[in-house]
């Protein structure tokens, strides 16, 4: 009997475990004022199924979360390192030291993230000349560790390293200004059976032009497709994912194995970013996933990973204020909406929630019903969203409120990043604490989660450009 059970329970774990979308990952990024504990969270990704996690960096308290689990790691260097592990080889390997050999046995480290999207155009070169050299350092540091066979470095790249000129993907080539930096560093990547990576945002293409045709950003269909010797593209996912694989062939690595680092959609902070659309965003992706149907170019298995785990509300919102809104998991480790990790859409592998996550009290800081003059709350409303995450209040945002609703929920937002001190609800007097819930429709006004630590590196900003081609590609349709 005792047997029988065992068989039972182990044939469960494998059905549990095949029933993910095949290449499937999540980024994990941490830069929030409050963070989930990192055992819980990997607990969640064990109950999810989830084998492949690609971290921003290599924080000793996530690594020891990560021991024992089974799944796969890529650590990442944050890229204001580059330029010391560029110019020191001691430095790459005491970096590969302290987080790379130091854990493997116990963490399953596949690859090192050699800075993040280092060739971005609005960093305007800025780590164009340290990139390389810190990868070459990395990669031997790793060799000479006898981690070489298990280990591999990479470099995530922005979909802007390449482009079309005539938006086609047949057309597709790497950008002229960077053109021999990437040939260096494709060489390195091929002659140590590295991958590459490269972050893939659909999303971007209706934030950067509002002429772009809805549907094409997403899978089913529904807007002309983009015809390319004898290819019809009917997304853009697609069209760029072949763009890339053309620009690599003209320079003689058309065989290179490709990860997709990156590929999400935000929830708020913008027209394009909601629920509804992520929701069909991700169901037509993992339907890809799930039939292994890869693209016109590169058929069979993707490797994608999902961006990204939670919200983070110390993100930069330079790119947009959408920036803060990319989990498919809230702040607080609550899926956003149902998302079946199987690929096929049979709710074989439904998403589920972090256990065992600690709130705050449920108390929220709001504005005095008394005030009546709204004008003299403008300067305390600004204050207030300075020193906090104001980003889903605004017209067509999941928190499209009047005045005293706007003004509430900043002073909330204010109160709840500073673990609800009651100091903080002053706001020259217009402030008052309140045990009811003043969250109305979609609007969340959040009790804030138990603080784990400190934040970290997460991805700085998805993009502040996609890629050339993609600024084109609507204009053919």
């Amino acid at each position: 009997m005792a047997r029988a059970v065992f068989l039972v329970w182990v044939l469960s774990v494998i059905l549990a475990t095949t029933n993910l979308a095949q290449g499937l990952g999540v980024n994990w990024g941490a830069m929030a004022s409050h963070q989930l504990p990192p055992k819980n969270v990997v607990q969640m990704l064990k109950d999810n199924g989830i084998k492949k996690v690609k971290l921003f960096d290599a924080e000793p308290s996530t690594l020891n979360a990560l021991a024992g689990s089974g799944i796969q790691v890529m650590v990442g260097i944050p890229n204001e390192k580059l330029e010391k592990l560029a110019d020191s080889y001691s430095e790459a390997q005491q970096w590969v030291k302290e987080n790379v050999t130091k854990w493997l046995g116990s963490v399953s480290i596949s690859y090192v993230a050699v800075g993040n999207e280092p060739y971005l155009t609005s960093y305007n070169g800025s780590y164009v000349k340290t990139t390389y050299p810190a990868l070459k350092n990395i990669l031997k540091a790793i060799r000479e560790s006898g981690a070489g066979d298990k280990v591999k470095a990479t470099v995530p790249f922005n979909a802007d390293v390449y482009e079309s000129s005539s938006s086609k993907p047949s057309d597709g080539r790497f950008r002229k200004d960077i053109k021999n930096n990437m040939v260096e560093i494709l060489r390195h990547l091929r002659d140590n059976k590295s991958p590459f990576v490269v972050n893939i945002y659909p999303f971007l293409s209706l934030y950067q032009s509002p002429d772009f045709p809805k549907e094409f950003a997403f899978f089913e269909g529904g807007s002309k497709p983009v015809s390319d010797n004898n290819i019809e593209y009917k997304n853009v996912f697609d069209a760029n994912c072949d763009t890339l694989i053309n620009a690599l062939k003209k320079e003689g690595f058309g065989n290179m194995e490709i990860i997709i680092g990156e590929a999400g959609w935000p929830t708020d902070g913008d027209k394009n970013a909601n629920i509804k659309n992520a929701k069909k965003f991700y169901d037509g992706l993992l339907k890809k996933l799930g039939k292994e149907e890869g693209t016109p170019l590169r058929k069979g298995k993707l490797e994608v990973y999902l961006f990204g785990l939670f919200d983070e509300d110390q993100k930069s919102i330079a790119p947009g204020d959408f920036e803060r809104h990319w989990g498919i998991f809230r702040y607080d480790g609550q899926p956003k909406f149902p998302m079946d990790l199987s690929g096929k859409g049979n709710g074989d592998q439904m998403l589920k929630a972090v256990k065992g996550v600690e709130f705050l009290e449920k108390q929220w800081c709001v504005l005095n019903s008394d005030v009546k003059n709204m004008s003299q709350t403008d300067a305390e409303l600004n204050y207030a969203c300075a020193g906090s995450d104001c980003t889903s209040l605004g017209t067509g945002r999941s928190c499209d409120l009047d005045q005293h609703g706007k003004v509430s929920y900043a002073f909330n937002s204010y109160f709840q990043t500073r673990d609800q001190d009651v100091r903080t609800c002053n706001f020259n007097g217009m402030a008052t604490i309140t045990k009811n819930n003043p969250s109305v429709g979609d609007c969340l006004f959040p009790v804030q989660i138990v603080n784990t630590g400190a934040p970290r590196h997460g991805a700085v900003g998805v993009a502040y450009a996609f890629s050339i081609f993609v600024g084109l590609l609507w204009m053919m349709i």
